[in-house]
């Protein structure tokens, strides 16, 4: 069996008397897209600084790559590339310049680095300073930022945070890429439609403990309920009535709905993460 990109056993951690993380674990592999869901304050942040050893957990023990993670090790942080949701960029340098300080500070030489600046979106903009981007444009650079060293693990925290559709889908297109090059990719976002697109597998964290953790799929088949929604027009207004797929009677149903005067659409339809997560933890997550 292949080593786990990240593995994270019973690590827990608290700040004064709050327990902001309770003994959770779970492992990502290799080129699997891993999304970490649950409201602020859950635990999500927490668990990635203990991952990138920022900070140590009081119990339990995590790797990265099979190595222990016990602090700053220069070998962990040689093969992670991390995007924290806050824009830590040198603002008087330009695009390029703050990409080719950070490779320097791998010891990069050679590197392309206006084909990364055009691979998400900047490659007109390379030279212009960073205090003039926009907010998508900074967020843009910080993940350019987190692929300097070709990392074979990659945090990312709200990497969409901020941008336009168009380029929302340039960061999740690579993101696939970069998993298809079989690198481990540990997600948190807010976003329940960029989690289902892209993970593999996700993990529902509340209160410091884990919900859930299985696809996207899965989950919305154990807990969600299958239903076609039928609109129709009576009395001069558009009404609604869903018609559950798991009875008896769903093919009569379905009949009468065909048959239905007033008939605008029918189209199926199934619970979305975010019904799920509140139907687990009584809570949302924004």
């Amino acid at each position: 069996m292949d080593t786990p990109a990240i593995q994270a056993k019973n690590i827990s951690y608290a700040y004064n008397d709050h327990q902001a993380v309770k003994g959770i674990s779970f492992q990502v592999a290799p080129g699997e897209i891993m999304g970490f869901l649950g409201p602020n304050g859950a635990g999500k942040s927490t668990t990635i600084k203990i991952l990138t050893g920022q900070i140590y957990p009081k119990s339990g023990n995590a790797k990265i790559l099979g190595m222990d993670v016990t602090g700053d090790d220069p070998r962990i942080q040689a093969r992670i590339g991390v995007c924290f949701e806050e824009k830590n960029l040198y603002s008087n340098m330009s695009g390029f310049e703050n990409l080719s300080f950070f490779a320097a500070l791998f010891g990069l030489k050679g590197h392309d680095i206006p084909s990364l600046l055009d691979r998400v979106g900047l490659g007109d903009k390379g030279k212009d300073r960073v205090k003039h981007y926009s907010k998508g444009m900074q967020q843009r650079l910080m993940v350019a930022r987190s692929l300097v060293n070709r990392p074979d693990v990659l945090f990312l925290d709200e990497p969409t945070d901020g941008l336009d559709p168009v380029s929302s889908k340039t960061i999740r297109t690579i993101i696939q890429e970069e998993a298809g090059k079989g690198t481990a990719v540990l997600l948190t976002t807010h976003n329940m439609h960029e989690a289902d697109e892209l993970c593999d597998r996700v993990v529902f964290l509340n209160e410091g403990r884990i919900h859930a953790l299985d696809s996207p799929e899965n989950l919305k088949l154990r807990f969600g309920q299958r239903s076609v929604k039928v609109l129709y027009r009576r009395d001069g207004s558009v009404r609604e009535h869903l018609v559950p797929l798991d009875r008896e009677d769903t093919g009569e149903q379905l009949q009468q709905a065909v048959a239905m005067e007033g008939l605008i659409s029918i189209h199926t339809q199934e619970a979305t993460l975010e019904d799920i997560f509140i139907q687990m933890t009584g809570r949302g997550l924004q």
